[in-house]
């Protein structure tokens, strides 16, 4: 049996929220961490939404939506979870932001074997881990949006992760959260967005050209190829900002063209149209 029960998420967007919501749901001892309180309303409230809508479409029934909130704990200061066992950091995907939030936890932690865990979707693990004085307790645990629904998670270990550490959350991920684990090297992408990230670029490139409308190029990928959603859909569901990030994450750590942000795609990050969680992106959305 995984002794990890005492758990924390360290940011409460889109996808922090939705971890959350996944630990919470597998009864976890899970604290939401946001900064300041309308954050930590805005958490509220997307986790509300969230456990509702899996009420609604049959995934959970109502006992376990008030199990899950039974679960969950608020807190708007890092010092509240000194108790915890494994942390996900689930901020914004910017390098400096990630090493400072990981560098704090490593200061607030008492236990020595806990885990810091980051759910970064193209930073190396090793460049966020040596933040720390645990390097050797520091991986990626990368969820998929969204995390409630998505079944995969990727386990990224770093140069100085220790074999026992990822061993040890594996088997939580696996056995606890019910989630299918692949591994990866410790490189910018890892598996997936290393093939995703340049497919949703192509399709940005291909708008940015005139050569189809957004609508035709995603109808395209859905009929044609039997995708569930069109790249420019999922690049909208994602947060343009987010594929900005990862885009640019991995044209630094490789150099190849096909990484390269286009410049629509940084002048929409720009103007604020990211998406879903604009109301504006590729697509026009219902803000939420």
């Amino acid at each position: 049996m995984n002794d990890i029960r005492r758990v924390a998420v360290v940011g409460a967007g889109q996808m922090g929220s939705g971890i959350a919501e996944v630990f919470a749901r597998a009864g976890l001892d899970t604290i939401v961490c946001e900064n300041g309180a309308a954050a930590l309303r805005a958490a509220r409230s997307r986790i509300d939404r969230s456990l509702h809508r899996a009420v609604d479409r049959g995934r959970i029934n109502e006992q376990q939506r008030t199990d899950a909130w039974a679960h969950l704990l608020f807190a708007d200061d890092l010092e509240a979870l000194a108790d915890r066992q494994l942390v996900v950091e689930a901020v914004v995907e910017d390098e400096g932001v990630k090493r400072e939030v990981l560098g704090t936890l490593d200061k607030v932690l008492f236990a020595e074997d806990a885990v810091l865990a980051t759910n970064t979707s193209a930073i190396p693990v090793t460049r966020l881990g040596i933040t720390t004085g645990r390097a050797s307790h520091v991986l990626g645990l990368h969820f998929f949006n969204p995390a409630p629904v998505m079944p995969l998670v990727e386990l990224v270990s770093s140069l100085h992760t220790a074999p026992a550490v990822l061993d040890r959350v594996e088997t939580f991920a696996a056995e606890v959260l019910g989630k299918r684990v692949v591994h990866s090297r410790d490189r910018a992408g890892f598996v997936v967005n290393s093939l995703l990230v340049p497919y949703l670029l192509s399709a940005i490139r291909m708008a940015e050209a005139g050569h189809a409308t957004p609508a035709d190029i995603d109808a395209g990928m859905v009929h044609g190829c039997a995708h569930p959603m069109g790249p420019l859909q999922l690049a909208d569901l994602i947060g343009l900002d987010t594929v900005e990030a990862i885009a640019r994450s991995m044209y630094d750590e490789y150099k190849e063209p096909l990484y390269a942000p286009p410049p629509l795609l940084s002048r929409m990050v720009e103007a604020g149209l990211l998406g879903r969680k604009s109301g504006r992106g590729f697509h026009s959305h219902r803000a939420v």
